[in-house]
């Protein structure tokens, strides 16, 4: 159902929101037409789920499964860890936009210590101690309006806001730009569909009892985005908020690169 925007390098993503622009501009669903009012290109994001879903299905769901049956624990949490760290430069620029300068300063001691391993295993006392923070959040921070919902081919789920800040974290990202010898630059070409079977492996169970045991499974994966995201934009505007658990899992794979 979901995968990792950094398949695709800036300008793709750039061009291919353009393109999701343009044909959603043709498809607007007039307001009684909708189920949700926050969704005004429900018609298209209904054809872009079913395209997602099927790749899904054929793809993605098929090799989580395979990686949990064959990956043991410790192999499945260092690959967790890598991903996590692999976006901490995220959450330090962001930490500091927001003025949560503690957090950014965690976020860059972390970064350094555990970069002795390239992030496969947490060396600190303490790794939860930085919470992760991206461009979306830090755009709610400021009150910028999250927009309309968008179901983006491959990428999955997001508002306007939230897919904004995305390309913004990925086009900013300095992994990006991390020149090394060929095990990094290995590690660096992997990471992609590495953090795409994890994600999908960590929440296995709920997306598929999402896709087959709901009578609108587009529906109910949208209200389970806006509630996923609600945890991480109510974190940052000071709302108390119990889903911190359940959206650092869906949303942690698109923060690493």
């Amino acid at each position: 159902m979901f995968a990792s925007l950094h398949i695709f390098k800036p300008i793709q993503i750039i061009g291919l929101l353009l393109v999701l622009i343009f044909l959603s501009a043709c498809s607007t669903a007039k307001e009684m037409d909708r189920t949700d009012l926050r969704d005004p290109y429900e018609i298209s994001n209904r054809k872009v789920f079913a395209l997602n879903t099927a790749l899904d299905t054929k793809v993605i769901e098929p090799a989580a499964n395979m990686y949990r049956q064959s990956i043991p624990d410790v192999g499945r949490h260092a690959v967790n860890n890598h991903i996590d760290w692999a976006g901490l430069p995220a959450t330090t620029f962001n930490s500091l936009m927001q003025g949560r300068f503690e957090n950014a300063g965690l976020s860059v001691l972390h970064f350094v210590v555990n970069g002795l391993t390239l992030g496969l295993a947490d060396l600190t006392e303490d790794p939860k101690a930085v919470n992760s923070q991206d461009f979306g959040q830090t755009l709610a921070y400021f009150d910028v309006p999250e927009g309309s919902f968008l179901m983006v081919p491959i990428l999955g789920p997001n508002t306007s806001r939230s897919l904004t800040g995305r390309i913004v974290d990925n086009v900013t990202n300095p992994m990006l730009f991390l020149k090394s010898g060929a095990s990094v630059q290995a590690i660096q070409s992997m990471r992609a569909p590495a953090t795409v079977v994890s994600f999908r492996s960590n929440m296995f169970e709920v997306l598929n009892d999402i896709k087959y045991n709901s009578l609108d499974p587009y529906a109910r994966t949208r209200s389970f985005y806006y509630q996923s995201r609600a945890g991480r934009i109510n974190a940052v505007i000071g709302k108390p908020t119990t889903n911190q658990k359940n959206d650092d899992q869906f949303e942690s794979f698109l923060e690493g690169q």
